[in-house]
């Protein structure tokens, strides 16, 4: 009967939620409930599996492919609106799925969709429709980055245990300055920046505060300052806006194939004649930007060999013009306007040409331009009074960049 008795405890005991117990005086034992996740269940209580959104895939289908009919989705979807908008899901994004046994095979209980690094959805798919986020928990960090270029920035920032995200803040602030796609060996890159870390997991640059850049005898500062007009915020050492008027370079390339140049023999026609461009070798279909902001005055096919082109006339008397593309972007057209930065079309290989290429060329006040050499026209620069605080900050980042 005793035995009996301990089987039917041992039972009971088994049927109850795992808990933590704490030996008290008296040789009493207090049971104390098992802390909820963050996350807001316990996930290993469950199977999973892990697959992200498909291209064009709704909510409902998303849930369907997950086991959960069309009705309740549309009823879990209806119950989450509050928290989060379906509609908002983007392609390639993560998504967990838990399950747990029933007699049919798995039944869905949760989905998890990843909004970004940080953020999360959690849909309760289970007896009660609903849903709530849940943000990993997160560190912030002030770091510093001292590089210097051996094969590539994003090689040798990754050597160095740096995030390659700093090189994305790093490309804008000197998008106008620094010819990125154009390093050499022994350039060199220091930073001050703060960070924010997840779990170990650097998941953003929160802000570049400063940065100098060395190649050879130039050597380029930039100083986060923000006059609170809403404008730039990236500033020389001297107020001089890091913004100005044209990027250094209107794609991503291999290499440079051909220079500026009035000597060069034609590698068709075989003869010397004035290149007053720079071709950038790339692939076909990489995207083209306007290097600044502008009027589209040529859009369309160059019967003396540029094949698809566009030209473009800025401020200041300058125009551009891109040849041989394989195709323009959407609304591109002779009287559109362009921002800097916009991709006005895309790498081809029309017209006489050898391979896919962008022949690049400049006309200040209807002259040829070398863009290789051209010095950009900046934009407005800080306000007088606030120079002195720049220069003060600029100092003290300095310092701490050197400690």
């Amino acid at each position: 009967m005793k035995r009996r008795y301990f089987v039917l405890f041992l039972a009971l005991a088994a049927m109850l939620p795992s808990c933590k117990c704490s030996r008290s005086v008296e040789n009493e034992v207090e049971v104390s409930v098992e802390e909820m996740p963050a996350i807001g269940f316990y996930t290993n209580r469950y199977q999973s599996d892990s697959s992200e959104v498909r291209d064009g895939e709704t909510f409902t289908a998303l849930m369907g492919r997950m086991g959960m009919s069309h009705r309740a989705a549309l009823s879990l979807a209806d119950a989450s609106k509050e928290v989060f908008d379906v509609r908002r899901m983007r392609a390639g994004n993560p998504v967990e799925a838990y399950y747990s046994p029933d007699s049919t095979g798995r039944k869905l209980e949760y989905l998890v969709y990843h909004n970004d690094r940080i953020r999360s959805t959690v849909f309760c798919c289970a007896d009660s429709l609903c849903a709530w986020t849940w943000d990993r928990p997160v560190e912030h960090e002030r770091k510093s980055a001292d590089v210097t270029i051996r094969s590539s920035l994003w090689n040798d920032m990754l050597d160095a245990g740096i995030s390659p995200l700093l090189i994305v803040d790093l490309a804008d602030i000197y998008a106008w300055t620094v010819n990125f796609f154009g390093l050499q060996e022994g350039d060199r890159f220091r930073v001050l920046y703060n960070q924010t870390v997840a779990d170990g997991e650097v998941v953003r640059i929160d802000s570049v505060l400063f940065a100098i850049y060395n190649s050879g005898n130039y050597q380029a500062c930039a100083v986060r300052f923000n006059q609170g007009d809403g404008g730039n915020k990236y500033w020389s050492e001297t107020g001089e806006s890091m913004r100005k008027a044209f990027l250094k370079a209107p794609l991503r390339y291999n290499r440079i194939s051909s220079r500026f140049t009035y000597h060069r023999k034609h590698p068709i026609t075989g003869k010397v004649r004035p290149h007053t461009a720079v071709d950038y070798a790339a692939p076909t279909g990489t995207p083209v930007q306007s290097i600044g902001d502008g009027t589209v005055t040529l859009c369309g096919w160059d019967g003396s060999g540029g094949g698809n082109r566009i030209k473009i006339r800025h401020m200041n008397g300058y125009e551009t013009c891109y040849m041989h593309l394989s195709k323009f972007a959407s609304g591109i057209k002779a009287g559109a306007r362009v921002a800097q930065g916009q991709t006005i079309g895309y790498v081809g290989s029309t017209g006489h040409s050898t391979g896919p290429h962008l022949d690049f060329r400049v006309w200040k006040n209807g002259t040829p331009v070398d863009p290789l050499k051209m010095i950009s026209p900046p934009a407005e620069p800080l306000k007088a009074a606030n120079l002195d605080s720049l220069k003060k900050l600029c100092a003290a980042y300095q310092e701490e960049l050197a400690r």
